[in-house]
Parts: structure tokens; sequence; C-alpha cells
């Protein structure tokens, strides 16, 4: 692979894993238009580490302070309150992670082939999340979410395994249909997303250090990580700033954009 292909890659990720824009969908239905070769199992450990380095950079100052909540509410008597958001943040991790365990691979071999089904995803999820943006009430912050509230936030983040979907994207759904402001939809579904995309990366990482990193791989996975993280960065950014004063129906008329332009494209037979 070289460098400017790394480059490219880590772009798209670092943005459409943190746009509600869906990154496996991008990752697979550029490639595929452009006649890319599979980027491999190593490559991907390196786009998924760039983006975990991303968001947690960027709320770093939370991570800590969750991590001080949950060590001060674990061992000091009266402060079990403080248990509340970090607690919610590990349960809500845990139905896609025993999901992402299970399914993941026999529904990226089901999508993978198939353009037109993450073509029908970018569209039907957009257009929930435009109504969700449309009729949330969002008069809620993320401190007034109920355990039953981040555990239906967890649900859907399951949905995020199917390529066309996005994580942020059903994840910010899903806080808009609870109530939240856009912001603290967004940055709950950041602050989510840090467990389930370090341990994606974690347990490929693992398979990774078993089989090996794959000749002339190292300087492209060095590219990758750096382009992604430093995207990924902008783009979180980016959200957070731009949801403060507007709605998230650009996101939606891109996805369904997209979603038509594929099936176009496969309707003129100029996408394999």
């Amino acid at each position: 692979m070289d460098l400017l292909h790394a480059a490219l890659l880590g772009l798209i990720q670092g943005a459409t894993e943190v746009l509600p824009i869906s990154s496996s969908g991008h990752l697979i239905l550029i490639p595929r238009l452009l006649g890319w070769a599979d980027s491999g199992l190593t490559f991907d450990v390196a786009l998924h580490f760039g983006t975990f380095l991303a968001i947690f950079f960027y709320f770093r100052k939370d991570v800590v302070t969750l991590v001080q909540d949950g060590l001060t509410g674990l061992y000091q008597p009266g402060e079990q309150k403080k248990l509340r958001l970090p607690w919610m943040i590990v349960l809500a991790s845990v139905p896609a992670a025993v999901v992402g365990k299970t399914l993941e691979e026999p529904i990226e071999a089901i999508f993978r082939n198939s353009p037109l089904m993450i073509a029908l995803m970018l569209i039907l999820f957009g257009l929930g999340l435009g109504l969700s943006d449309r009729y949330g009430k969002q008069l809620r912050d993320v401190a007034s979410i109920t355990l039953g509230g981040a555990m239906l936030v967890g649900c859907f983040q399951c949905l995020a395994l199917i390529p066309g979907v996005s994580r942020s994207g059903i994840t910010i759904t899903a806080g808009l249909l609870l109530g939240l402001a856009r912001t603290d939809a967004a940055r709950f579904s950041f602050l989510l997303s840090l467990p389930i995309v370090f341990g994606a990366a974690l347990l490929k990482g693992i398979h990774l250090l078993k089989h090996g990193i794959e000749p002339g791989m190292a300087m492209p996975m060095l590219v990758g990580v750096a382009v992604s993280a430093i995207v990924g960065y902008i783009s979180v950014a980016f959200l957070l700033k731009f949801v403060q004063s507007r709605t998230l129906w650009p996101f939606v008329w891109y996805r369904v954009a997209a979603g038509v332009g594929v099936m176009a494209l496969l309707g003129a037979g100029l996408m394999p």
C-alpha cells in the first residue's frame, strides 16, 4: 500500500467515524468504486486506533473526571451518586460488545458484498436521524439520562455493526429520541464510543500480534493512524460546534444523496 492510499483511507475513517454518515459504509463503497484492494486487518487496526486517539484526546478532561468520579463513588461513603454516569457508559457498552463479538463477522460478510444494502441503510437510518432531530424534544442534558435510557442507546448502538448505519448516527438518534439536546446527544455518543472503539481496536490488535504485521505495512500504518487521528479530532470539534446552532439535516441529505448515488452507479453498471 502506498502512503497516499494510506492517507486517503485515514482521511475517510477520521471523518466518517465521527460524523453521522457511516465509516464502515464509506470504507466499503469508496474502495469498491475506485477498484482498491482490501486494505486488510493490519490497516483496519491502525484506522480504528487513530479514531480512538482522536476522541480520547478531545474528551480527555471528561475521561479523567469520569474515572475520578468512578473511583470516588466506589471508595468514599456518601459519594455513590458520582458512579452514575461512569456506570451508565460501561453498562450501555455491554450490548454492542456482546453482539459485536458474536455477529460482527457474519454481518460484515453479508453486507461487504452488497453495496445496494449499504445504500439502503444510508438512506433509511439517515432519515431516522432527521426525524429524531425534527421531533425530539431536546430539553434534557446528559446528567438526566436514566439507566434505562442509557441501555436503550447501547442497544441502538448494536445496529452500527451494519455498514451504512453509522455508530455516531444511531446513538445520536437514540439520544434525541430520549429528549436530549443535540450537543448532549453528540457528547454522550462520543463518550459511549470510547469503550467500543478501543475494544474493537484491542481485539483486532491482539489478532494482529498473533499473526504478525504484513510486510511493508509499518509506514502505511503510521500514516493511517496519524491522518485518522488528526482528521477525527477536527471532525469531533466541528460536529460539536455545528450542532450548537444547526440541525443535523445536512448530514441526512448527504446520506440520502450518497445512497441514491450508489444505486444510480449500480444501475448504470459503474460499480461492481
